[in-house]
């Protein structure tokens, strides 16, 4: 099996008022790194520290919106994002090691695939586009979701965060699909 490189990247947390986190994380020594919008209307800011790596997503889902739920106090985590430098070869891992494979999304500038732990905590690895094989030209191309669930859809920007936990419930987490 091909070597993959992993890296660490991000933890996603849910937060119930994005501006009161944003001053709380910026108390801490937190800055902005990048932020976006999702098609849902929903809202993702990633923070770090300065000369660090590693980086927070908050992520924001406002009330009314499709994949808002009420949750309690201490159960905002979202999941973890590790950027790996084969996406194809990481989901070919998952599957021979029979691991679930919750979701997958393909765009034009990025791979990505979700797996959950026994608990159902989703981890999420992403990474390059590889160009298409000649076996792969001769299907007609897929985008969006290949995996089952809806998930959340962001605008134009690249980094996209796990479906909400109530969209997590109706994946079917049984194991890999596609």
């Amino acid at each position: 099996m091909a070597r993959v490189k992993v890296e660490f990247v991000y933890a996603g947390i849910r937060v119930r008022d994005l501006a009161r986190s944003l001053r709380f994380y910026s108390r801490l020594g937190f800055r902005v790194h990048r932020r976006g919008t999702m098609e849902h209307g929903g809202q993702w800011v990633h923070l770090k520290f300065p000369h660090a790596d590693q980086r927070i997503e908050l992520n924001y889902y406002p009330r009314g919106n499709r994949f808002y739920e009420p949750h309690r106090r201490g159960t905002e985590f979202d999941h973890f994002g590790f950027r790996v430098s084969d996406v194809e070869a990481w989901t070919r891992r998952l599957r021979a090691r029979k691991l679930p494979i919750v979701a997958r999304i393909e765009e034009a500038h990025e791979n990505i695939v979700y797996t959950s732990d026994p608990d159902g905590n989703w981890i999420e690895f992403f990474g390059p586009v590889k160009p298409p094989s000649a076996h792969r030209r001769r299907r007609a191309p897929t985008q969006g979701w290949r995996g089952p669930g809806p998930g959340g859809r962001r605008g134009t920007s690249r980094r996209r965060a796990a479906p909400p936990r109530s969209a997590r419930n109706t994946a079917g987490i049984s194991g890999p699909s596609g």
